[in-house]
């Protein structure tokens, strides 16, 4: 068997279907970050452990995760409160934990984003590869967004999916959550300007999914109108007008994002000038 780990804050209404699709794990453990709803309640009445941490920043509590919860089985996988594990994933997840390959100690996999009940494919940025399924004790995250993770051995993959509905909560839900996001995207934005510099070597390592999300993003931060750049990318060079209606609206989601980034870095700049 694996242990199954979920972070949540006021996830009452994703937390039932995610729970619902791990009843098969018998050690599932909910980290919360101090949920007012009755998010508790749903993960204590379906049999999981409840952890209280309070987020400071994504690494952090990431690193928490792996290092602070006793687990149950030597085999962890990470899931989010929004997601499902698929019956192809968990077969696939059970038979790895039954005979490991010893040389790999974690492994990443792809996800389906779903958006007006549809997978978006395309402007999705698919395939994603997440460092999801892991030994706790090999595996560290850094960066306060967009994380990273340092790997203490040797990866595999996954050829099985999970689906991801991040828009189950409603809009409000995701512009709240990427407000949040903005902020310290702008922050990182700011300090990879100044103390970073593009590996151009790594764009162009097609193999290496995670390395070259790292240097493309390290790119965009240097990128003149950012946010029509990335409606131009999504919506045309990754083909979201195949995604139809849903795929339009997803890309100018991700435009405003954007923007929000990038007026964010100009209102830090204005408060450290006014500061000086």
């Amino acid at each position: 068997m694996i242990s199954v780990v979920i972070r949540t804050k006021n996830e009452e209404v994703n937390l039932p279907p995610c729970l619902d699709a791990l009843k098969w794990c018998d050690d599932v453990v909910i980290v919360d970050a101090g949920s007012t709803d009755s998010s508790r309640e749903i993960a204590e009445a379906a049999g999981a452990r409840v952890f209280v941490k309070d987020f400071a920043t994504e690494d952090a509590q990431l690193n928490w995760i792996a290092k602070n919860v006793d687990y149950h089985h030597p085999w962890v996988y990470f899931c989010d409160a929004d997601e499902i594990v698929t019956e192809e994933l968990k077969d696939e997840l059970l038979q790895i934990a039954a005979t490991p390959d010893l040389d790999l100690v974690a492994y990443r996999l792809r996800y389906k984003n779903y958006f007006m009940n549809r997978w978006i494919r395309h402007c999705g940025i698919y395939p994603v590869w997440l460092l999801r399924f892991f030994r706790p004790e090999f595996v560290s995250w850094e960066r306060t967004i967009n994380t990273t993770v340092s790997v203490q051995g040797k990866e595999g993959r996954l050829n099985s999916h999970f689906l991801h509905f991040s828009f189950r909560k409603g809009i409000a839900s995701w512009f709240e959550k990427h407000n949040r996001y903005s902020t310290f995207e702008a922050i990182e934005s700011r300090r990879s300007l100044s103390t970073t510099t593009v590996n151009w070597k790594n764009i162009f390592q097609l193999r290496n999914h995670a390395a070259r999300r790292t240097a493309l993003k390290e790119l965009s931060f240097r990128m003149p109108f950012r946010p029509l750049l990335r409606f131009f990318y999504m919506y045309i060079i990754k083909l979201g007008f195949l995604d139809g209606i849903p795929g339009f609206h997803y890309c100018l989601l991700l435009s405003l994002y954007e923007y929000m980034i990038v007026l964010k870095m100009k209102e830090l700049d204005q408060q450290e000038k006014g500061s000086a």
